[in-house]
């Protein structure tokens, strides 16, 4: 288990869903990783929503980059389910994903609860 690394950028790394969901695993028992890049992946909705589990019960990390992976509405819900019940996260990056009314419906609605966020790019 790390103690040490507070920053990991894996942007334009190939990471798939099976890769996010072996980087989520290593999110559940996370205690010092502050910031997660995972910019251009192919990380799609199943990958988001591996991540998204993580999120309930991650209590450090702040920054989560998703930029560009194809996260489409069942990725956004899962990740807005999750943010419901998150209260560190403060900067999500959902730009250039595929996002469509009913993800966008459902990480707002996650917003009404979240008391943390800060900044949500989509």
């Amino acid at each position: 288990v790390n103690g040490v690394l507070t920053e990991l950028n894996l942007a334009h790394n190939s990471i798939d869903d099976t890769g996010a969901e072996a980087l989520a695993s290593a999110l559940r028992v996370n205690g010092v990783l502050t910031t997660l890049d995972l910019t251009g992946n192919n990380i799609r909705d199943e990958g988001a929503a591996a991540i998204a589990e993580a999120l309930r019960g991650n209590e450090v990390l702040t920054d989560l980059n998703l930029w560009g992976n194809g996260i489409g509405d069942e990725g956004a819900k899962a990740i807005g389910e999750a943010l419901a019940v998150n209260g560190v996260l403060t900067n999500l990056v959902l730009w250039e994903n595929n996002i469509g009314d009913e993800g966008a419906k459902a990480l707002a609605s996650a917003l009404r609860v979240n008391g943390v966020l800060k900044e949500l790019d989509l």
